[in-house]
């Protein structure tokens, strides 16, 4: 036990940093930033979040600059009530997204602001027994109008009734259709998620399904058909697994943009674990991929063990994202999305502009 002992009373080595590469730190200049892309740039050389922020959007353009890579988006949170549909929309309109991964919900509300209806503040005086009555839904401090959400099975029923020849539909190929629906046949309709996912052709998945207002007109047309004697269009939500699997495998490179967590991150995620038990299994059709990029912006830490929380180097643990020791990139940005989301997105989009 003396010798550790006497060698921690050896006099100190004093380094100067350089000579071990480290990068120095640098004051944030806001007189020297004349545009998000600027004071992005100049927060990654400072600490804490304001790091974060920056290094994800180095992560986020590396990603989109990298022509093979298939980019997928996962979101979980009422990111469309909160108001980030259309960074949504520009991210793919900007082709840093080639496959969305969400929660049903996130696709109900962004259908609502894309017809042009509107979600409120919700006010400290009014309590949620008067919400109830009134048909308002809070989430948070925002509110979601009960009439919206009928508005918008008429909508869904509409598409179900033009696929009513069908034997069975995923959520990705009902998603485009309701976006066409959108673009198309909805005169008052704006920029919306489904609306742009359709004109891009960026397949939209939603593996919880049921979990959402969707699932829920999807519930009620079941009902409808049995009342009627008819048979209903069955959901598939293997073909989603397979239509996604099929272009992961098909692609050279990978990256995911993660906004939260649940489902929508680890359902997109697990495709490297299984076509790797496929290969193992099976023999034929399986592979072996990896995310090469990812950016996670999600405030939930890590010790509530929850997958919202959990760590891309735990990723590496299960086989989903490649190891910084050979090549792989990502960041974690432990911010409430709805802050740090779109001065990334749009740090990156200044990025493509000048470089166009």
């Amino acid at each position: 036990m003396a010798e550790p002992l006497k060698d921690m009373r050896k006099v100190k080595e004093f380094h100067d940093g350089f000579s071990d590469r480290l990068e120095p730190l640098v004051p944030l200049d806001l007189t020297k930033c004349r545009t998000v892309s600027d004071l992005v740039d100049g927060m990654s050389r400072c600490s804490f979040g304001a790091r974060s922020i920056g290094e994800g959007a180095k992560v986020l353009q590396a990603m989109v600059e990298d022509e093979e890579c298939f980019k997928v988006l996962t979101l979980s949170g009422a990111m469309t009530p909160a108001k980030m549909g259309l960074v949504i929309c520009d991210m793919m309109d900007w082709g840093m997204v080639d496959a969305v991964v969400t929660t049903g919900a996130i696709m109900a509300h962004g259908m609502v602001e894309s017809t042009g209806r509107a979600h409120f503040k919700h006010r400290w005086d009014m309590d949620d027994i008067k919400l109830y009555r009134a048909g308002y839904n809070r989430i948070y401090d925002t509110i979601e109008l009960e009439q919206s959400l009928d508005d918008m099975e008429l909508i869904f029923r509409k598409v179900m009734e033009k696929v009513s020849k069908r034997d069975s539909i995923s959520s990705y190929e009902l998603n485009w259709l309701i976006g066409e629906a959108l673009a198309c046949e909805t005169e008052e309709c704006q920029r919306g998620i489904l609306k742009s996912a359709y004109q891009k052709k960026v397949p939209v998945y939603v593996p919880a399904f049921t979990d959402s207002e969707l699932g829920l007109d999807y519930g009620v047309y079941l009902r409808r058909m049995k009342l009627k004697r008819k048979k209903p269009v069955i959901f598939d939500a293997f073909a989603d697994l397979e239509d996604y699997t099929s272009r992961v495998l098909d692609s050279k490179k990978l990256g995911i943009v993660t906004i939260g967590g649940g489902v929508p991150r680890n359902w997109a995620q697990q495709v490297g674990p299984y076509l790797d038990i496929i290969r193992k299994r099976v023999g034929q059709g399986g592979g072996f991929k990896r995310f090469d990029y990812a950016l996670r912006i999600c405030p939930e830490p890590v010790h509530w063990g929850g997958l919202s929380g959990c760590t891309y180097s735990e990723g590496v643990s299960w086989g989903k994202i490649t190891p910084r020791s050979d090549g792989g990139m990502y960041s974690e940005v432990l911010i409430d999305a709805t802050v740090a989301w779109p001065m990334i997105v749009k740090a990156v989009m200044e990025r493509i502009e000048a470089k166009r």
